[in-house]
């Protein structure tokens, strides 16, 4: 996702199946380290921004930096300590004296599952997984404090992706880099891209969750970047909808983190593209109050068997149990309407509450529930007695 890896071009197509995945997820276990992030709160990022849009950022619901450009320097640590703001950035003498708790982990260089660059034929190799393994062990011994973030490229979701290279249409690569972080985050942006197999396919985001979630057993948290610019597309840019879509379309899948990339590269280059368009700033501010009003119960023990679903559709579901409720949290995987029945284990009778809806609460009749699904749809769901 850096600046460079962003003027190439920016998911594995999903089967189609009537009925949604049923089986219980490995449990994404929170890293605990003393300088880390809060384990209390669900991460909502910015990718390598400037540090005096910091308040601004913090404005609309966005409590951490992910990338420093050059950085870190005193300068810009000290910007983000004054906005309240804290990062996750390189490794540098710099950082690993700054007191505090500005910095909550340290990060690899960006996408080394991607080709490093252009040779006389084709592109140079991508980074070997056991060279950012052995990077990993450096970081940590050097500060075991902090979580490692490891940001992979569109490879995680798309095993079309020609950016890594020889090494394209090799998945087997991935479970191999995982080894070298704490936390691992991914990037493939839809709406802008310029592939037929992917462009307007949000499915992808929710797709690469899925896999890195397999890919670390579940033991690491996932984190997604949402495009929210123009990224490498002169004429197309994602809707307030779509931006939303693809953040609870992420979390529906599993990811526990969400990191927003802000640049846009055509037709001209904005680092804050994310600011520049003011319904978008609005949709960030307004989906991101969303997830912070979620996140107690999306931090709550998972309880995906609980809740069944049947469609001839495709849609990612994610279910938690908190104070004896059920919160279940769902986007459509399709960009085609779709009707969805779920059945509700252990409950014959109870309230179905649609979240932000302006509706009345349901009946459960019979543990089960019926809903239609526009495209790429997200409905979000509190069942109860």
């Amino acid at each position: 996702m850096r600046p460079s890896a962003c003027l190439l071009a920016l998911a594995l197509v999903l089967p189609s199946t009537s009925v949604s995945a049923q089986h219980e997820p490995a449990r994404q276990a929170t890293p605990r380290f003393r300088n880390g992030p809060a384990t209390d709160t669900f991460p909502i990022g910015v990718w390598l921004q400037s540090p005096h849009n910091a308040e601004r950022y913090r404005a609309i619901g966005i409590d951490l930096y992910v990338g420093l450009f050059g950085g870190p320097t005193k300068e810009q640590l000290q910007a983000l300590d004054a906005a309240s703001m804290r990062v996750v950035c390189a490794q540098n003498d710099v950082g690993l004296a700054w007191p505090g708790k500005t910095i909550v982990g340290w990060m690899h260089g960006d996408e080394p599952d991607n080709a490093q660059g252009r040779r006389l034929r084709g592109y140079a190799p991508p980074i070997p997984p056991h060279d950012v393994v052995a990077d990993y062990e450096r970081l940590h011994k050097a500060d075991p404090t902090r979580p490692i973030l490891l940001n992979l490229g569109q490879g995680a979701a798309w095993d079309g992706w020609h950016g890594r290279g020889e090494r394209t249409g090799h998945p087997e690569d991935y479970p191999e880099y995982c080894k070298g972080c704490d936390l691992v985050s991914f990037d493939i942006y839809p709406v802008t891209h310029s592939h037929p197999d992917v462009a307007g396919k949000l499915e992808f985001v929710g797709h690469g969750v899925t896999r890195l979630v397999g890919w670390t057993q579940g033991k690491k948290p996932v984190w997604a970047c949402i495009e929210t610019s123009h990224v490498n597309h002169a004429e197309r840019r994602p809707t307030p909808e779509q931006v939303r879509s693809e953040v609870w379309l992420a979390i529906a899948s599993g990811a526990s983190g969400i990191v927003y990339f802000a640049h846009a590269f055509e037709p001209k280059f904005v680092e804050a593209g994310l600011l520049s368009h003011p319904e978008i700033e609005a949709a960030v501010k307004a989906t991101n109050a969303e997830v912070r009003a979620a996140t107690p119960a999306l931090l709550a023990p998972r309880a995906d068997a609980k809740v069944r679903t049947a469609t001839t559709g495709r849609i990612a579901v994610r279910v938690h149990e908190l104070d004896g409720q059920l919160h279940v949290f769902t986007a459509s995987l399709q960009g085609e309407p779709m009707h969805v029945r779920f059945a509700v284990s252990g409950r014959s009778h109870g309230k179905v509450v649609e979240v932000g809806a302006a509706t009345s609460p349901r009946p459960l009749a019979n543990g089960a529930f019926e809903v239609d699904f526009a495209a790429y749809g997200v409905r979000n769901f509190r069942i109860g007695d």
